[in-house]
Formats: C-alpha cells, structure tokens, sequence
C-alpha cells in the first residue's frame, strides 16, 4: 500500500514523502487516515528531532511519521483479529501507551495521523487502544484527544472531607467553579463538556481580557442554554476591574469557588486562582507553560487552615477519549469549538514548524486533498473567486461559523486531491 507521510527526520527537518508500507502481520490494523488535528506537542517534537524524549535516537534513517489527533477508515484487519474490527470502521487512537514513552506520531515509522495510510501495531490493540466511533463527522473523532484533556482536567478536581483521608474525585455537583483566560478553544470546549455533562457545577464564571473573544464565546455557548442545563453561566471582563479578585469572590455567590480552572500560564493569573478559591476548593493549572522555570505564589495558610489544594493535568486518559467520543457521537458537545483552520496534508509541514505564530485554535488537516492551510473566517472572502471555499462559506454561516459535518463532507467531495506521485522516495 502506497501511503504518503510527513516524516520526521530530525530538527526543524520534516518531508512530506510517498513510500511503501510493509504488508500487515495477522495482528496489525491497516488504517486509511481521513483527518489529523495540529497539536502543539508536534511542534515540539519537530523541533527538538531525537532530543525529544518519544522520539528515537535513530531517526536520521529510520523516519517517524507526526500527528497523533486523528480518525482513520479500517481498510484490513489481521487474520487473528477475528471479528474484532471490520473493513470500513471508524476509529481513533490513544496515541499514548502505557509504560514508556512510545506514542502514536512520535515513535513509529508506520503509524502517525499525517499521513494517508498507516498501520496500527499489536501492541495498541493489546492495551485497548483503538477506539470505534459513531457520528457523521471525522473531525470529531481528531478531537477527541484534545478534548480528553479537557475532560480529564475536570476529572481530576478531587475535593476533601474533615477527618477523612479520602478524595472526591471531581468537580462538585451544583458547586461553583471558575474558568480563568477561558473564552480560547479549550476554554470553550472547556464551558461546552462542563454544561452538557451528566455532573455540572450549579455556576461557571468565565473570565478573559480580550472582549471580542468574550463575545465569541457567548455565542458559541450562551447564558440561555447553560441556563437550560441547569447552569448559571457568567462571563467577565476582568481587564479594566480595578479588583478582580473581589468582584470574582462575589459573583461566586459564596465565600469562593470549589473549583478553579487556570488556562493561561501566568504568574497573575494563577495568584488570582488562587485568591478566589472557598474551603476545600481545588486548583487545576491546565495551561502548559514553556517556562521550566514557571513559579507563582500559592496561600499556605489557606492550605492548612482552608484545605484548598492545587492539581496540575497534561492530557487525558483512554476512558476519557471513550467520553469524549461518545458524546460527540450523540451530539452532546460540539468539538468543532476548537477548529479554526482547515487544510490538506501538503499544508502540515509549514503548518507544524509555524505553529506557534498561527493564530486561532486547532489547525485540522484532511489527508487525501492538496489545501493551503486557511481560516474559517477567511472563507466568505476566498469564496470571492474560489467556488470550492464560496460553497464551504454557506456551509460553515449555517452554524455561526463553525466547521460542522456538512462542510466536511463537501470539502471531501469537492476539494483537489493529493498527488501522491509527486512526493514519492
């Protein structure tokens, strides 16, 4: 099978190449790759070649295929793989293993979400890692691991009880939580799984200091349906509050929140968490810093006499990304939130190592079309003298702008196909 991949070679060296996979083993997947969303941690890995610690010290000759957010069609199970996975299914994929630091789009020279084909080895069947997904869209199924961070940074919120030496795990059902430089992509997905999940907190107060992001994100997810979820939604601007701190422990209706939600990595931001948190209330940094040195000051005195607490999460685990795919499934969180930017494979290169200077959420690559890398903002204008991104404009204003499973399928059926000739080694 001829698959073409963007390969990793070494620092800042990526090639977008068409090679020959091996012939499957009787306990390998062959997998054709429909989707794969840009993570930051590529943009890492690119960077850093084999000083980076999945990936190996070998690859100057022995290349690892990038990306590890992806949904993937089965095109042939192995022979001792019975009736475990059929031709045609789709799924997604834990990229992380258990117990090294092998991971999906890092490691192997055969499996990595950029690219058209791939295959899956034994070892992620074994640790259950391959996930069937239900839906109409592919691109929900690329998300689910961003969104397992998502879902995994609530799940890991554990709270205390006097004289016990036990955790709740989880937010507190009807309690009052804090979503801090929350109204960014994994803010919003953030609000989204925290009002349509079974357990929600009785009130969300969102902050950030940016208004046009304050008020795309009421838009996307509004007062009046969290209110229909049996939330209390609120959203600030903190940026000209002469005492943020104290409007927050206000508008938390008690003496401060049981949860709060950090999600940019400054030092302010989390002292502020930290100063609104109530009794037993807990803290989760889900920013990632770049800093190693990152620091802020953190209240002892509340931790003693307070029982506040501070947790940090990277990610999630595969029951999360099961949660995550499953309510996408049903239509109980909308991942679309995240996409800001549409693609073809031959855009992940350039998209990859400029990452950090593209502004917006996930950047979500289709595999098999040939697409300059373009915001969904950008289409109404590119419709202009481009019927394909006029067409994929109507589709995307009929949901406020969001990518949705309509334009994905037009986009599949209409886009310019990859020429995989022209990479091929």
């Amino acid at each position: 099978m001829l698959t073409t991949a963007l390969r990793l070679y070494g620092k800042n060296d990526l090639r977008l190449e068409s090679f020959e996979l091996p012939a499957i083993r009787d306990n390998e997947i062959l997998i054709k790759i429909i989707s794969d969303s840009i993570c930051m941690s590529t943009y890492k890995a690119a960077k850093q070649g084999s000083d980076h610690k999945r990936v190996p010290n070998d690859a100057d000759k022995h290349p690892v295929i990038v990306g590890h957010e992806f949904s993937a069609e089965i095109v042939e199970a192995g022979a001792k793989l019975g009736g475990q996975y059929h031709t045609g299914q789709r799924v997604s994929l834990q990229p992380a293993l258990k117990g090294t630091y092998d991971a999906a789009g890092y490691t192997f020279p055969y499996l990595g979400g950029d690219a058209t084909y791939a295959i899956i080895p034994p070892v992620y069947i074994g640790q259950g890692n391959v996930l069937p997904f239900t839906g109409d869209a592919f691109y929900g199924a690329s998300l689910s691991e961003p969104l397992s961070c998502v879902i995994g940074a609530v799940h890991a919120c554990y709270h205390t009880s006097q004289g016990e030496y036990t955790h709740a795990m989880d937010i507190k059902a009807g309690g009052a939580a804090a979503i801090l430089a929350g109204a960014g992509p994994m803010g919003l997905a953030m609000i989204d799984y925290m009002v349509h999940r079974g357990r929600h907190s009785g009130k969300i107060v969102v902050t950030d200091i940016d208004e046009k992001r304050l008020a795309h994100a009421q838009r996307i997810l509004s007062v009046k349906e969290a209110a229909e979820h049996g939330v209390e939604l609120v959203y600030l601007n903190t940026k000209n509050i002469d005492d943020p701190v104290s409007e927050l422990r206000k508008l938390s209706g008690k003496d401060g929140y049981d949860e709060v939600f950090v999600l940019a990595p400054v030092p302010a931001v989390i002292q502020q968490g930290d100063r609104i948190l109530g009794y037993d209330g807990c803290l989760n940094f889900f920013a990632g810093p770049t800093d190693p040195a990152l620091s802020a000051p953190f209240n002892f005195y509340n931790v003693h006499y307070n029982a506040t607490h501070l947790v940090g999460t990277s990610g999630g685990n595969t029951d999360d990304m099961r949660e995550a795919l499953r309510m996408a499934g049903k239509g109980q969180i909308t991942p679309a939130i995240l996409v800001t930017h549409i693609g073809g494979l031959d855009a992940a290169r350039e998209t990859i190592l400029s990452l950090p200077d593209v502004p917006g959420g996930k950047k979500l690559l289709y595999t098999h079309i040939s697409l300059p890398l373009t915001a969904i903002d950008e289409f109404e204008k590119k419709g202009k003298t481009d019927p394909l991104f006029k067409e994929l404009a109507k589709r995307c204003a009929k949901t406020g702008g969001l990518w949705n499973a309509d334009a994905e399928k037009y986009l599949l059926q209409n886009a310019p196909k990859l020429d995989a000739k022209q990479y091929r080694v």
